[in-house]
Protein backbone atom coordinates (compact mmCIF):
# COMPACT_ATOMS: atom_id res chain seq x y z
CA UNK A 1 0.00 0.00 0.00
CA UNK A 2 2.62 2.06 0.71
CA UNK A 3 4.57 1.64 -2.46
CA UNK A 4 1.12 2.47 -4.60
CA UNK A 5 0.39 5.62 -2.00
CA UNK A 6 4.67 7.20 -3.15
CA UNK A 7 3.95 6.77 -6.50
CA UNK A 8 0.84 8.45 -6.87
CA UNK A 9 1.58 11.45 -4.60
CA UNK A 10 5.31 11.48 -6.41
CA UNK A 11 3.96 11.39 -10.14
CA UNK A 12 0.87 14.01 -8.75
CA UNK A 13 3.11 16.36 -6.99
CA UNK A 14 5.68 15.99 -10.61
CA UNK A 15 2.75 16.21 -13.13
CA UNK A 16 1.46 19.92 -10.92
CA UNK A 17 5.27 21.32 -12.12
CA UNK A 18 5.40 19.61 -15.62
CA UNK A 19 2.86 17.60 -16.55
CA UNK A 20 3.97 16.55 -19.79
CA UNK A 21 7.72 15.60 -18.28
CA UNK A 22 6.30 13.66 -16.02
CA UNK A 23 4.58 11.11 -18.50
CA UNK A 24 7.51 11.14 -20.74
CA UNK A 25 9.30 10.38 -18.14
CA UNK A 26 6.86 7.30 -17.04
CA UNK A 27 7.05 6.46 -20.40
CA UNK A 28 10.55 6.11 -20.76
CA UNK A 29 11.44 4.13 -17.72
CA UNK A 30 8.85 1.61 -18.76
CA UNK A 31 9.90 1.52 -21.92
CA UNK A 32 13.40 1.03 -21.65
CA UNK A 33 12.61 -1.34 -18.47
CA UNK A 34 14.53 1.18 -15.90
CA UNK A 35 10.94 0.86 -14.17
CA UNK A 36 8.09 -1.26 -13.85
CA UNK A 37 4.83 0.57 -13.70
CA UNK A 38 1.59 -1.00 -12.90
CA UNK A 39 0.10 -2.54 -15.75
CA UNK A 40 -2.77 0.04 -16.01
CA UNK A 41 -0.20 2.35 -16.71
CA UNK A 42 2.29 0.56 -19.54
CA UNK A 43 0.03 2.42 -22.14
CA UNK A 44 2.82 5.67 -21.17
CA UNK A 45 4.87 3.45 -22.82
CA UNK A 46 3.69 3.24 -25.96
CA UNK A 47 5.86 5.29 -28.41
CA UNK A 48 2.88 7.55 -29.38
CA UNK A 49 2.12 8.90 -26.14
CA UNK A 50 6.11 9.63 -25.21
CA UNK A 51 6.02 11.44 -28.69
CA UNK A 52 3.18 13.49 -28.15
CA UNK A 53 4.41 14.15 -24.68
CA UNK A 54 7.88 14.76 -25.71
CA UNK A 55 6.49 17.08 -28.26
CA UNK A 56 4.52 19.12 -25.57
CA UNK A 57 7.20 19.17 -23.03
CA UNK A 58 9.24 21.07 -25.64
CA UNK A 59 6.67 23.35 -26.08
CA UNK A 60 6.25 23.80 -22.14
CA UNK A 61 9.90 24.41 -21.81
CA UNK A 62 9.96 27.51 -24.51
CA UNK A 63 6.86 28.64 -23.17
CA UNK A 64 7.95 28.86 -19.67
CA UNK A 65 10.89 30.47 -19.71
CA UNK A 66 8.84 34.01 -21.36
CA UNK A 67 8.13 36.26 -18.72
CA UNK A 68 4.26 36.49 -18.71
CA UNK A 69 3.18 34.24 -21.22
CA UNK A 70 4.22 31.51 -18.31
CA UNK A 71 1.76 33.15 -16.34
CA UNK A 72 -1.05 32.55 -18.85
CA UNK A 73 0.44 29.00 -19.76
CA UNK A 74 0.11 28.30 -16.20
CA UNK A 75 -3.29 29.95 -15.46
CA UNK A 76 -4.37 27.06 -18.86
CA UNK A 77 -2.89 24.27 -17.23
CA UNK A 78 -4.57 25.16 -13.77
CA UNK A 79 -7.40 22.91 -15.74
CA UNK A 80 -4.85 20.23 -17.18
CA UNK A 81 -2.42 19.52 -14.50
CA UNK A 82 -4.73 18.34 -11.62
CA UNK A 83 -6.88 16.82 -13.71
CA UNK A 84 -4.64 14.50 -15.56
CA UNK A 85 -2.95 13.87 -12.60
CA UNK A 86 -5.98 12.36 -11.02
CA UNK A 87 -6.80 10.71 -13.72
CA UNK A 88 -2.74 9.13 -13.62
CA UNK A 89 -3.11 8.28 -10.16
CA UNK A 90 -6.87 6.54 -10.81
CA UNK A 91 -5.24 4.37 -13.31
CA UNK A 92 -2.34 3.59 -11.35
CA UNK A 93 -4.41 2.21 -8.43
CA UNK A 94 -6.42 -0.20 -10.63
CA UNK A 95 -5.87 -3.84 -8.48
CA UNK A 96 -7.53 -1.90 -5.01
CA UNK A 97 -11.05 -1.27 -4.41
CA UNK A 98 -12.68 1.34 -6.47
CA UNK A 99 -13.44 3.80 -3.29
CA UNK A 100 -9.65 3.57 -2.45
CA UNK A 101 -8.99 4.58 -6.71
CA UNK A 102 -11.30 7.49 -6.14
CA UNK A 103 -10.04 8.58 -3.09
CA UNK A 104 -6.19 8.13 -4.57
CA UNK A 105 -7.60 10.17 -7.68
CA UNK A 106 -9.01 12.80 -5.01
CA UNK A 107 -5.34 13.05 -3.17
CA UNK A 108 -3.50 13.12 -6.13
CA UNK A 109 -5.42 16.20 -7.63
CA UNK A 110 -5.23 17.91 -4.76
CA UNK A 111 -1.73 17.63 -3.95
CA UNK A 112 -0.88 18.25 -7.83
CA UNK A 113 -2.95 21.68 -7.37
CA UNK A 114 -0.99 22.70 -4.48
CA UNK A 115 2.65 22.25 -6.30
CA UNK A 116 0.56 23.71 -9.33
CA UNK A 117 -0.65 26.56 -6.88
CA UNK A 118 2.70 27.03 -5.43
CA UNK A 119 4.46 27.09 -9.36
CA UNK A 120 2.51 29.57 -10.60
CA UNK A 121 2.59 31.91 -7.64
CA UNK A 122 6.04 31.80 -7.35
CA UNK A 123 5.69 32.38 -10.89
CA UNK A 124 3.90 35.14 -10.87
CA UNK A 125 6.08 36.99 -7.95
CA UNK A 126 9.59 36.30 -9.80
CA UNK A 127 7.69 38.20 -12.86
CA UNK A 128 7.42 41.39 -11.17
CA UNK A 129 11.49 41.69 -11.42
CA UNK A 130 13.01 43.64 -14.56
CA UNK A 131 15.66 40.82 -14.91
CA UNK A 132 14.75 37.31 -17.15
CA UNK A 133 17.20 35.47 -15.70
CA UNK A 134 15.64 34.50 -12.79
CA UNK A 135 12.67 33.04 -14.59
CA UNK A 136 14.42 31.03 -17.03
CA UNK A 137 16.56 29.30 -13.31
CA UNK A 138 13.35 28.97 -11.66
CA UNK A 139 11.48 27.25 -14.79
CA UNK A 140 14.72 24.92 -15.37
CA UNK A 141 14.46 23.99 -11.88
CA UNK A 142 10.66 22.79 -11.97
CA UNK A 143 11.64 20.91 -15.05
CA UNK A 144 14.67 18.71 -13.28
CA UNK A 145 12.43 18.23 -9.98
CA UNK A 146 9.42 17.24 -12.30
CA UNK A 147 11.86 14.70 -14.08
CA UNK A 148 13.57 14.13 -10.77
CA UNK A 149 10.37 12.97 -9.00
CA UNK A 150 8.40 10.79 -11.61
CA UNK A 151 12.00 8.82 -12.13
CA UNK A 152 11.86 8.51 -7.74
CA UNK A 153 7.94 7.31 -8.03
CA UNK A 154 8.49 4.81 -10.67
CA UNK A 155 11.69 3.82 -8.52
CA UNK A 156 11.45 4.28 -4.98
CA UNK A 157 8.21 5.17 -4.27
CA UNK A 158 8.37 4.48 -0.57
CA UNK A 159 11.15 7.23 -0.49
CA UNK A 160 9.27 9.31 -2.71
CA UNK A 161 6.15 9.67 0.02
CA UNK A 162 8.31 11.06 2.48
CA UNK A 163 9.90 13.41 0.22
CA UNK A 164 6.36 13.91 -1.37
CA UNK A 165 5.07 15.36 2.18
CA UNK A 166 8.09 17.80 2.41
CA UNK A 167 7.21 18.97 -0.77
CA UNK A 168 4.05 19.83 0.14
CA UNK A 169 4.64 21.14 3.76
CA UNK A 170 7.34 23.21 2.12
CA UNK A 171 4.83 24.23 -0.87
CA UNK A 172 1.91 25.42 1.72
CA UNK A 173 5.01 27.46 3.10
CA UNK A 174 6.18 29.44 -0.03
CA UNK A 175 2.54 29.87 -0.58
CA UNK A 176 2.08 31.96 2.84
CA UNK A 177 4.64 33.97 2.14
CA UNK A 178 3.77 34.71 -1.41
CA UNK A 179 0.39 35.63 0.17
CA UNK A 180 2.10 37.39 2.74
CA UNK A 181 4.26 39.51 0.71
CA UNK A 182 1.59 40.50 -1.98
CA UNK A 183 -0.79 41.35 0.70
CA UNK A 184 2.15 43.90 1.95
CA UNK A 185 3.01 44.97 -1.84
CA UNK A 186 -1.03 45.98 -2.71
CA UNK A 187 -2.21 46.46 0.96
CA UNK A 188 0.44 49.23 0.74
CA UNK A 189 -0.48 50.78 -2.91
CA UNK A 190 -3.93 50.88 -1.48
CA UNK A 191 -2.62 53.12 1.86
CA UNK A 192 -0.38 55.01 -0.29
CA UNK A 193 -2.89 56.17 -3.02
CA UNK A 194 -3.80 60.13 -2.51
CA UNK A 195 -7.69 60.70 -1.10
CA UNK A 196 -9.99 61.88 -3.54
Amino acid sequence: MTEWMGLVAGTAFAAGLNLYATVATLGLLQRFHVATLPPSLAVLSHPVVIGVALVLFAVEFVADKVPFFDNVWDAVHTFIRPPAAAILAYAAVAGIDEPWRVAAALIAGGVALTSHGTKASARAAVNTSPEPISNGILSTTEDVIAIGLAWLAATHPVLTLVLTAILLVAAVVVLTLIYRLLKRVFGGARTSRPAT
